[in-house]
């Protein structure tokens, strides 16, 4: 075929023999389309192209370079290393005559060497030379323009394609016209496809970091993946534009320009995907651009936004994807960690980390409570903020919990008695069922916990009107015998402490007020 193709391409004979080969070329088995560029189908077809103005000539020649580099990457670069550089001048030329109406076809034209197109940009090594090309990124811009649905999507995926590499990603953003007919796709276009990949583009050019600031400052990129994050009915759309947002996230010079963009619109977005998005990727990729725009500068006007702590708190306990759950509290947390009590956000954070501990998956927050309650300001409000100490009672008795979790719990305990001023409200029932417990145990493993345990204990009996309380209450003087005993034990074995020995005498003074 390729050869009489070749032997009548001077003759009247052959508009028929490129019909006839196109016919034979319309197949979707890449086995055969490599034998095709292999034995020289892309050569002669380009080489008939220079060679002819004939409209319907040009349509046929178009649609059988479309169908011969359906074929695998390799044979589509070893093609396009014969004929890359001299058919893609004349495949502009022609798509230009095209896209202004001045051929037969329009539409086919159009639509066959975007393909073509297409098919060369899916090889890595080629993108950068067909980017270069005079007059290929004035086609691609013009990608608003297209009137059939196919043509633009097909187009946008060959740019979704081209910006995929390193390099490709700043040239892009170098001159702003492309960024921009992106936008006006993701904005206003009906093509669904379209959109998706608009989504996909400016997350790929999100994911440079020396794009991040660029794009974060510009609004019209900001709203429009707000837009497709919250109201594009294409999931994968959704998730893309949320990944972008994450992205640019990354970067610690974007995070207070999202988190205060008109009037904090992203995290309400953010916010409202993690509420009422079916997409469990939606969600994920919604607390994870949460978790990187979450930071010292940021995490105060994260906490006062309207909601999204208790919107926070509740997906992390309640979300139907045990992914989504521990990102959402990774996010909560991570917030959490910059959260001071002179903050007008602290109580509802209280309050959000009390919801958010209910949550069947593991998750830091007991590290969090553990950290706060180190914090000596922090101790008296914690002790009578409603929850904490059911909260912090409910992790160390807990056995589906970490030790380090359960460990944490306690540590976070023991910090609060050294308040002078909460040792006689934490002397009630639940704090010392969790302190005798803690106490008892035994073994390496829980060496801390039981340590704090004592500590503890030690601190509430310093309040004089405890001792009789502690002293009745059920398994307390018997758990503190064991430990002294314990302690003793140790001592005549010469094993070194790595604390004071508290049992021995906290045992006496319950005992004394008896």
């Amino acid at each position: 075929m390729f050869v009489d193709i070749n032997r009548h391409l001077n003759d009247d004979k052959r508009k028929a023999k490129l019909v006839q080969a196109c016919t034979e070329f319309d197949h979707w088995d890449d086995t055969r389309h490599n034998i095709e560029l292999n034995k020289g189908a892309a050569n002669v077809l380009a080489l008939a192209l220079t060679m002819t103005q004939d409209e319907d000539e040009i349509q046929t020649i178009c649609a059988g370079l479309e169908m011969v580099f359906r074929a695998t990457q390799t044979a589509v670069y070893a093609a396009y290393t014969k004929i890359g550089s001299s058919a893609t001048p004349w495949l502009l030329q022609i798509i230009t005559r095209a896209e202004k109406g001045k051929l037969k076809h329009a539409d086919l034209i159009i639509l066959n060497i975007t393909k073509i197109f297409f098919y060369w940009s899916r090889v890595p090594e080629v993108r950068m030379p067909m980017i270069q090309h005079s007059g290929m990124v004035e086609m691609l811009i013009r990608v608003p323009d297209l009137a059939s649905p196919d043509a633009k999507s097909a187009r946008m995926r060959l740019i979704a394609n081209l910006v995929n590499s390193d390099e490709s990603k700043i040239f892009f953003l170098g001159g702003m016209d492309l960024l921009e007919s992106i936008l006006r796709i993701a904005v206003i276009d009906t093509v669904e496809e379209a959109r998706r990949c608009a989504s996909i583009i400016i997350m790929d050019l999100a994911a440079c970091p020396g794009n991040q600031v660029t794009l974060a400052k510009n609004d019209r990129v900001l709203g429009a993946l707000v837009k497709l994050a919250v109201k594009d009915d294409i999931p994968e759309t959704r998730e893309t534009a949320i990944a972008g947002l994450q992205n640019l996230a990354f970067c610690q010079d974007n995070r207070t320009r999202l988190v205060t963009f008109t009037n904090g619109v992203v995290l309400d977005a953010l916010k409202r995907i993690l509420s009422t998005d079916t997409d469990d990727k939606s969600r994920r990729r919604a607390a994870g651009a949460l978790i990187n725009m979450a930071c010292e500068d940021t995490a105060e006007q994260m906490g006062n936004h309207k909601g999204l702590l208790e919107t926070l708190a509740v997906v992390a306990r309640k979300d139907k994807s045990n992914h989504v759950q521990s990102r959402t509290a990774m996010a909560l947390t991570k917030i959490a960690t910059h959260i001071e009590k002179e903050m007008d956000c602290y109580k509802t954070l209280m309050d959000a980390l009390v919801v958010a501990s209910l949550s069947n998956e593991r998750n830091a927050i007991s590290q969090v409570l553990r950290v706060k309650a180190r914090c000596p300001q922090n101790r008296y409000s914690m002790a009578r903020h409603p929850g904490i100490l059911d909260t912090l009672s409910d992790i160390c008795l807990a056995p589906e919990y970490e030790i380090k979790d359960r460990e944490n719990a306690m540590r976070a305990i023991m910090h609060l008695t050294n308040e002078d001023s909460n040792r006689k409200i934490m002397c009630q029932q639940t704090i010392l069922n969790v302190l005798v417990t803690g106490a008892e145990l035994e073994g390496s493993k829980w060496c801390d916990f039981s340590e704090s345990a004592i500590v503890a204990m030690e601190r509430l009996a310093t309040e004089h009107s405890n001792r009789p309380v502690m002293g009745r209450h059920t398994g307390l003087l018997s758990v503190v015998a064991k430990v002294t005993e314990r302690e003793q034990k140790e001592e005549d074995a010469g094993t070194e402490a790595n604390h004071e020995r508290l049992a021995k005498p906290l045992l006496m003074i319950l005992l004394l007020a008896l």
